[in-house]
């Protein structure tokens, strides 16, 4: 699989992350096993959970995923082999839904790493961005946790891109581990102008964070629900409900939608593939966070990774809508 920097960390990681964010629960053992298994023969080594996956499907507490995960690991061997992503901060109501004092990120990380059954994380983002704790407070007990061994990296999710400055900035005058990537929900149809975060709270990419990464290569971004459950691949290109299409700007989706349709058609690849190369080819490039319950789809999304988007079908695939 190809590879791509994570930052300034002098690391490389895997051009597509496989989420497991429903691992271990809506899709169960077998499946989330074979599903591993198809990933990591294809040479895929970077997963990506959270403490808190899933609570919120019935029947489930969180940490599901991770446990799933650790079992993984654990029946393969393969622990040296992967690049292992989780987060803090989002937790599991109703208790601490949104905290990331210095004392919830102790206690989770030390949590999280029973369950995956392993004595350190690659990587540990803030999972959300926590106002009502100060921010050095929140750098410092991640900065511990890399002088311990514990995490190699740390990077940051759903937070505005001057926070993410603001955040580097006090990492390097304190000598702190810095943030090295941000993790935010992106994919080719467009948000409504101005939408700072959707009803869900997740934040997208937005122009700022954009234009900041470019700048500044020591900062990663990855893109999660790229595929935006399925739309792409409808018949009738409809957003699902769960997605809020009120949330999109409807003639700024069909224009785009056709044109992603049709680079499609001339690439010889479907338009789920076709966005997953848009990302991993823009300026800067964004990778992709892949998540699915099907070995059917793991199969299209990886074949994304073969499709090499012309100069002028990535600047058609920009200027769509616009």
């Amino acid at each position: 699989m190809r590879t791509v920097p994570l930052g300034d960390t002098g690391v490389e990681v895997s051009a597509l992350c496989l989420g497991c964010m429903y691992f271990g629960s809506t899709t169960g053992e077998e499946m989330s096993f074979a599903l591993l298994d198809r990933y990591r023969r294809a040479g895929g080594t970077f997963l990506d959970t959270a403490n808190n996956y899933a609570f919120w499907i019935d029947g489930f507490e969180g940490g599901e995923s991770e446990r799933l995960l650790g079992r993984w690991m654990a029946a393969r061997g393969n622990r040296d082999e992967i690049f292992l992503a989780s987060k803090v901060g989002a937790n599991r109501p109703p208790a601490d839904p949104r905290n990331l004092s210095a004392a919830k990120i102790e206690e989770e990380c030390r949590l999280s790493l029973e369950r995956l059954g392993t004595d350190h994380l690659d990587l540990y983002y803030a999972h959300i961005d926590d106002r009502a704790t100060p921010l050095a407070e929140t750098l410092e007990a991640f900065d511990r946790l890399v002088r311990a061994g514990t995490v190699r990296f740390v990077g940051c999710s759903n937070i505005a891109a001057w926070r993410l400055e603001r955040a580097r900035a006090l990492s390097a005058a304190h000598g702190w581990a810095a943030y090295c990537c941000v993790q935010q929900r992106h994919s080719y149809l467009r948000p409504k102008a101005g939408l700072a975060a959707f009803a869900n709270g997740q934040v997208p990419v937005t122009t700022d964070l954009m234009d900041y990464a470019a700048e500044n290569p020591a900062v990663t971004i990855l893109g999660y629900s790229p595929l935006l459950g399925g739309a792409y691949a409808r018949a009738d290109h409809r957003i699902p409900d769960n997605y809020q299409p009120h949330e999109y700007a409807p003639d700024d989706a069909r224009e785009r939608l056709q044109v992603l349709h049709t680079v499609a058609a001339e690439a010889g690849a479907t338009p789920n593939q076709v966005v997953l190369a848009w990302m991993l080819g823009g300026s800067p490039p964004i990778v992709p966070i892949v998540a699915t319950g099907s070995p059917d789809h793991l199969a299209e999304d990886l074949g994304a990774l073969q499709i090499t988007l012309t100069k002028e079908q990535l600047a058609r695939l920009d200027a769509a809508g616009a």
